[in-house]
């Protein structure tokens, strides 16, 4: 019997332990949704506006903060909804969009990070080649790089799973995961090329997470001994190693928690795990680099002033 051909829609049961609490939670997430709206908004537009802030760093941060804003918008609106409705369901084409959206944000803020770090490697360790290297052009293409090849990645591990046969339709999250999806297969035997191109994208984001590494590593031998670049150092790298940081941490939650997470786990607990990389990023990145960078701030202070 094809049981995949069943599979029309699927349950999403995070919220069904929550019922006394959803006019609470709507509130609460609608807020944290303005608040991310505001906050990447108006960073992207102070950037946008003002030609003085055109230069390689401040594009990449003005792209860091729509991918934020890319990811949460696969996940808050639906939440919304499914927060003021009695049935949570999802189609299953809707079910792999939204995993798509949300884990191709994942890996694309993780790309944007690496752009970055090379970024600040350029302007600190070869300050006098900086502009001949970092040119519009170059810069063109690793924005491209950074949005375009995660999407293809997931995009590939969406595309597995959908040819897999499913034998239920409930996910016990608040949202779409693949690899959830993928744990819904009828037989393990048909997810082992799944489960090799899963173990290939996080060996490739991996080397993301090294190639940083060794880009901060290289960064704080080069500052130690020079004034003006630990300055330089505090004020531009700083943030971003807070950003990576937070990433860093959120995924690994959400990841630790879909993989090996033990049912035994409270709901409520799985469903904050799972969301972190969705609620703590986007809300501290813009502000964490809006307040760290003088450029960025003075703008932001004059645009309030003149209001």
């Amino acid at each position: 019997m094809d049981n995949g051909s069943l599979i029309t829609f699927f349950v999403l049961s995070g919220l069904n332990e929550t019922k006394n609490q959803r006019f609470v939670l709507f509130f609460l997430t609608l807020l944290c949704y303005c608040v991310i709206l505001l906050v990447n908004i108006s960073l992207i537009g102070t950037i946008i506006l003002d030609k003085n802030l055109h230069e390689p760093m401040y594009v990449l941060l003005c792209t860091f903060c729509m991918n934020g804003l890319y990811g949460t918008t696969g996940f808050y609106p639906k939440f919304l909804y499914d927060l003021l409705s009695p049935v949570h369901v999802i189609s299953y084409a809707g079910c792999l969009i939204q995993a798509l959206i949300m884990y191709s944000y994942a890996l694309g803020d993780l790309s944007i990070l690496a752009v970055m770090a090379y970024d600040r490697y350029l302007a600190i360790c070869r300050p006098l080649e900086y502009h001949a290297i970092m040119s519009k052009q170059k810069l063109f293409k690793l924005v491209c790089f950074s949005w375009i090849t995660p999407f293809c990645i997931m995009a590939l591990n969406i595309f597995l799973t959908s040819r897999l046969k499913l034998c239920s339709s409930y996910i016990r999250r608040l949202f779409c995961a693949n690899w959830i999806i993928v744990t819904l297969a009828c037989s393990p035997s048909e997810t082992t090329v799944n489960s090799i191109i899963a173990y290939i994208t996080i060996i490739i984001y991996v080397f993301h997470g090294f190639f940083i590494m060794w880009s901060y590593m290289y960064l704080i031998k080069t500052c130690v001994n020079s004034m003006e670049n630990r300055a330089k150092f505090m004020q531009t790298c700083v943030p971003h190693l807070t950003s990576l940081i937070t990433f860093l941490v959120t995924v690994l939650f959400d990841v630790m928690n879909m993989r090996f997470g033990s049912k035994g786990l409270p709901q409520s607990l799985q469903n904050l795990l799972a969301i972190e990389f969705l609620l703590i990023p986007p809300i501290m990145n813009p502000v964490i680099y809006g307040f760290k960078l003088t450029k960025i701030r003075n703008k932001i202070f004059v645009n309030f002033k003149m209001k």
